[in-house]
C-alpha cells in the first residue's frame, strides 16, 4: 500500500499539491505510489523560478533506472522555488516523496483549479487502494 497523505490533494497522473502556510502557495511533488512505480530516481529536470504554467502544463521529468516520466502543474500559476537539494541527490524523492524530495513551490493563480483535482479517498480508489 501506498502512503497516502489525507491533507494533500492529487492529480490522476500522481503529483500532490500541499498548502503552505502562505496563502495560495504550494508545494508540488509526486506521490509515494509515483516513486515505487518509477523505481530508483537518477535525475529530476526542474524549471526555473520564476517560470509560469497552466493547469496541467508540463513543467519537467523525472528519470528513474526504468522509464523518464513528465511531471504536470496540478494547477496554473508560478514557480517561486525548486528543490535545488535534489541536483546532488535526487533519491530523495524515493526516500522521502512528501518532506525532502518535494519538487517545486508554486503561486496558484485561480484557486478553483483546485476543485478538479483528487482528495486522498478518491486519489485510492484510482489507485485500487480503497
Amino acid at each position: 500500500m501506498s502512503e497516502i497523505p489525507a491533507d494533500l490533494l492529487y492529480t490522476p497522473e500522481h503529483e500532490y499539491l500541499k498548502r503552505t502556510d502562505e496563502d495560495g502557495v504550494y508545494v508540488v511533488g509526486i506521490t509515494d505510489y509515483a516513486q515505487g512505480e518509477l523505481g530508483d530516481v537518477v535525475y529530476v529536470e526542474l524549471p526555473s523560478a520564476g517560470a509560469r504554467f497552466k493547469r496541467m502544463d508540463v513543467f519537467g521529468t523525472v528519470e528513474a533506472v526504468k522509464a523518464v516520466s513528465d511531471l504536470y502543474c496540478p494547477a496554473g500559476g508560478e514557480v517561486l522555488q525548486v528543490n535545488e537539494g535534489l541536483d546532488g541527490d535526487p533519491g530523495r524523492v524515493n526516500s522521502d516523496p512528501y518532506g525532502e524530495g518535494w519538487m517545486l513551490k508554486l503561486r496558484v493563480e485561480d484557486v478553483s483549479e483546485l476543485d478538479a483535482l483528487l482528495g486522498a479517498e478518491e486519489y485510492a480508489a484510482q489507485l485500487g487502494e480503497k
